[in-house]
Order: structure tokens, then sequence, then C-alpha cells
């Protein structure tokens, strides 16, 4: 089988996040099998044009603004050569609307709708704009068959008319390996949350930070880790709110870290802070919990499928700082229930693979590839 895949970040690119991952894993496996799988995506700064990983071919075209109308230019340039028997649309922000011009069948692959993120990521007029465009692309686009990673993603898309048997949910899997046994592995000497992640204004790492402060209040051995990328204007933001805490000698920010300092992180933390707005499913969560580290996050979509409240973590009863803050400490208060979640975290975890993910994915875009109809032709909104 032939894929062409479409998706503004490819792995490499200094914005790439969880969706990433799971594209190239796929990748790898399907190449792996045999197929020929071709991304087209955004160009970065320092960037090659081309290049070859895993098995798979990435043509990088335009920028993160201009890639869709780039791939719809390389595409009738090259289309003899990208000839596919499959097209994969990854709505990432907004959709390629390949379907339409390649003529192929087509799946679209939903991480997460955007609604509310908008007015978190873009400027205004900018934000409005999409928020209001995003249900007039969809009602478009629902007759294809979609590949999601979490029933929120699924309900969302239902709220926009798409049908039930057309969105096929898929494991999320995780590559980084569970441990052995998590009772071999030493916690720090004190009481420690960690937030991980690149700072942007959707993932609201200032929240963890009053978390935090509040939570001191009644732990006052504890300590936050901050770890990620510190680049724009809010992460300048949290920058400024470390210096200013009145707890800031027990904040540790790190920075960007390597893959292997991001492992003891999540190894030796005690508690996962996750606050995003919104998420696909919530990659790192899964990650922390197959290092033997539950996860306290917020009731949003993606959160609370990979959370469960109670068994493998907490998800909090606001979406507040107060409320992450309780959270906290009632789990950090309780070593009972602490290792009780922390086990069944990492179980979990050890389901979450990608080559279940794989057999998931291979089966909805073996279907399509003999039965999907071609998107150019079913335009209409009814």
């Amino acid at each position: 089988m032939t894929i062409l895949w479409l998706t503004w970040k490819d792995r490499q690119n200094p914005l790439a996040g969880g969706a990433e991952v799971v594209n190239e894993e796929l990748a790898t496996r399907l190449a792996a099998d045999g197929h020929s799988v071709v991304f087209i995506v955004a160009g970065f700064p320092g960037a090659a044009a081309e290049e070859q990983r895993n098995g798979f071919r990435i043509i990088r075209v335009g920028s993160r603004f201009t890639s869709y109308v780039a791939a719809w230019r390389y595409y009738r340039e090259h289309k003899v050569q990208l000839a596919a028997d499959l097209v994969i649309d990854e709505c990432n922000t907004m959709p390629y609307f390949a379907g339409w011009y390649t003529g192929r069948p087509t799946v679209l692959f939903m991480h997460m709708l955007c609604r509310k993120i908008w007015f978190y990521q873009f400027p205004l007029p900018l934000a409005a704009l999409g928020w209001l465009a995003e249900p007039v692309y969809l009602r478009l686009l629902r007759r294809a068959p979609v590949v999601a990673v979490s029933d929120s993603t699924r309900r969302d898309l239902m709220r926009h008319g798409f049908r039930a048997d057309d969105i096929h949910v898929i494991t999320q899997g995780i590559e980084m390996k569970p441990l052995e046994n998590p009772e071999t592995v030493a916690k720090y000497a004190q009481p420690t949350a960690l937030s991980l992640g690149a700072m942007r204004a959707m993932k609201q790492t200032l929240d963890q930070i009053r978390a935090f402060e509040i939570a001191k209040k009644h732990l006052p051995d504890l300590k936050l880790v901050i770890a990620g990328d510190s680049s724009g204007s809010y992460g300048q933001r949290v920058l400024r709110a470390i210096k200013r805490s009145p707890y800031a000698a027990d904040i540790n920010y790190r920075g960007r870290v390597t893959p292997e300092e991001k492992i003891e992180l999540m190894r030796r933390s005690h508690v996962f802070l996750v606050t995003s707005v919104k998420e696909g499913w919530g990659l790192i969560v899964t990650e922390a919990a197959s290092q033997a580290t539950p996860a306290v996050v917020y009731n949003v979509d993606g959160l609370r499928d990979s959370v469960r409240h109670g068994q493998t973590g907490l998800v909090t009863a606001a979406n507040t700082p107060e409320a992450l803050s309780d959270s906290m400490v009632r789990l950090l208060r309780d070593p009972e229930r602490y290792d009780r979640l922390r086990r069944q975290a990492w179980e979990w975890s050890r389901a979450n693979t990608f080559d279940r993910s794989y057999d998931d994915f291979l089966k909805v875009v073996s279907d399509a590839a003999t039965s999907a109809p071609n998107l150019e032709s079913d335009l209409s909104p009814n």
C-alpha cells in the first residue's frame, strides 16, 4: 500500500509534540511492513527540504501557516510521483482537505479539535476566525472515516455531525519503556511535583506554579521541578513567576531536558501535574505512568481519558489551581492510596503500546484504502 500523509509538523520540528511521536511511530511500522509512506509537512528554519527517516520519506514545503497551500501546489506539480492508494489528512489545528484535490480515498487523523485553544494560542482576530471556521470545515469533512486517539475526541466529532461508526479510536501507545519493577526506583527524599513540557498558554503552566504555592502551606517540604522550553512570551511569564514566587528556592527550573533526563525526572518525582486546556489524549501522562508516577490533571478532554480518576491518578473537581493543589495534597498525604495509584498507573501504561496502536491503525487504513469514498465528489454538507 502506498500512503501519502499530510500534517504540518514532523518530529524534527521545534514545535513537535505528542502527535508527532504517534504518527512517526505508526509510519515506521508501516514502512517495516513494506508499505510506502510519504509525509508532506511544513518546513522550519534550518530544515532540509527532503529527508528519509526510518523507512519513510519526508517532504517539507512552506511554513507553519503556508504549508496548507504549499502542499496543494506541491501535489499538483508532482501528482504522478505522489500517486497513492490512500491519503491521511492529519488535522493538527487545520485539515489539508487533501481528499478534495487528490481524489484518493482519505482518512482523517484527528487528535483533538481546537475550539477554545484558538483563544490561547493565537491573537484575537485569528483566534475568532479559527473558532468560527472549525465547525464549518468539520461539516464539510464529516463523511470521511476518522482515526481518533480518545473517546473525548470521538464525542467531540459526534457533536459536529460525524457518525459514530465512522470514528475509530485507536490505542494511544508510548515509546518509553515501562519500568520492569516500580518498587526498585527511589523517589526524591522530599515530595516533588513535576511540570514537564513546552511552556505554552494552552498548557497553563502558571496554574501549576500557583497550585504549588498553595500546597506548600500544607506540605512545607514540597518541591516543584519545571522542565521544558521557555521560549516565547508565555514561557517568559513562567520564568518571571518563578522568580517572584515566595517559594522560589524550592522551584527547580531545568529548561529543556534530554530524553534521559526526562525519564529520570519522571521516575524520581512523586506526582506529575498537567493543566492543559485540552488534549487529544495526554501522551506524557501515560509516559509518566510508565515510570510509576501518577498524574494529577485538569478535568478536560484527553486528560480525563489518559487518567482514570481514583485508579491511575486524580482528575480535579474544578480546573483551578486551588483544586489542583487540593488533589495533590490529599494524594501525597495518603501513602497507602499513593502507592496503590502509582502501581495501577504503571500497570495500565504497560497495555498502551505502539504495537497495539499500529494493529488498530492498520485495520482502519487498510479498510479505507479499498472502501472509502473520494471526498472531492462528496462536498455536500448534508
